[in-house]
């Protein structure tokens, strides 16, 4: 668990956004789950990383385990052994915008496009933050709008063999953190294949948000 991750935990009562009511994720499954093979019981298994971090690793666990046990998994009675482990992460980062997100650079005022091969990840050519206004140095005014990256993964083990029996990963990005919003509902997105998996990665999936 990254400390990006872990200080958003630790602040997670500061998070979420009640106007959202949907999340669309690029979801990557994977799975080799056998065809006649039934419900299954489920324990968490940590990561060391994890395991110096109890008390983060419990709380993610926590976000995590509605969408396990919705998807038909059933945690584990209490001195037995689970069929499968389940192993949850989840990463938060602050990114940001493009200028070429503004209306005014394409779709807008002027229809312009992209630029090859641009992506969303990081700051653009290591200059700060866009939003709110030009690039400083040509006219800038204001604040940057915080941009983030949200991702979560599950991966389902067979606990005798430890052979990998589903593998998903859900991503979205946004303005705001949701750790007890959007981290939830893409723990959801990474289950809606289970246990088949897919054919087609990454698809899109659309998951409705409480309000």
């Amino acid at each position: 668990m990254t400390r990006i991750v872990a200080a958003l935990i630790a602040g997670a009562a500061l998070s979420g956004c009640a106007s959202l009511y949907n999340l669309d994720a690029d979801v990557s499954s994977f799975s080799r789950w056998p065809a006649d093979r039934g419900a299954a019981t489920y324990a968490f298994e940590r990561l060391p990383s994890q395991q110096a971090q109890p008390q983060q690793a419990q709380m993610l666990e926590d976000v995590a385990r509605p969408a396990i046990e919705g998807a038909g998994l059933v945690a584990v009675p209490e001195g037995r052994a689970p069929d499968v482990t389940v192993q949850v992460g989840a990463r938060i980062s602050e990114t940001a915008l493009s200028p070429y997100d503004d209306p005014f650079w394409y779709g807008g005022m002027y229809p312009w496009h992209r630029p090859f091969g641009y992506r969303y990840y990081g700051r653009p050519y290591g200059g700060p933050y866009w939003g709110g206004g030009w690039h400083r140095g040509y006219g800038y005014w204001g604040s940057y709008s915080p941009y983030y990256d949200r991702e979560a993964a599950v991966l389902i083990r067979d606990k005798r063999s430890g052979e990998p029996l589903y593998e998903a990963r859900a991503q979205s990005q946004g303005p705001t953190i949701g750790m007890t919003t959007v981290l939830p509902a893409l723990f959801v997105a990474a289950m809606k294949d289970f246990p088949a998996g897919s054919a087609t990665n990454p698809h899109r999936i659309t998951v409705e948000m409480p309000h």
